[in-house]
């Protein structure tokens, strides 16, 4: 754990921006693999960061893309 207030938290991780909020995208190639993080899209809506994440992260044919709001992914060990 970060030791931090979620509040606190929030604001040292980087989760929103004028442009939106902050999505990262995780994927995978085959169905038996791990899901991996692949990068992150700011949007202001999760209908368009679905959009986004799908043409910026297309170069692969994966088998599951998702994305998740950073705001709502929670810490569990962090490096220094």
């Amino acid at each position: 754990m970060s030791g931090q207030t979620p509040e606190e938290d929030l604001r040292r991780r980087f989760v929103r921006s004028a442009a939106g909020e902050v999505y990262d995208v995780f994927a995978k190639i085959k169905p038996d693999d791990p899901l991996h993080h692949v990068g992150n899209v700011v949007a202001p809506d999760a209908r368009l960061a679905q959009v986004y994440a799908f043409t910026l992260y297309q170069e692969w044919a994966w088998s599951e893309m998702i994305i998740a709001p950073r705001r709502d992914i929670i810490t569990l060990i962090e490096a220094p």
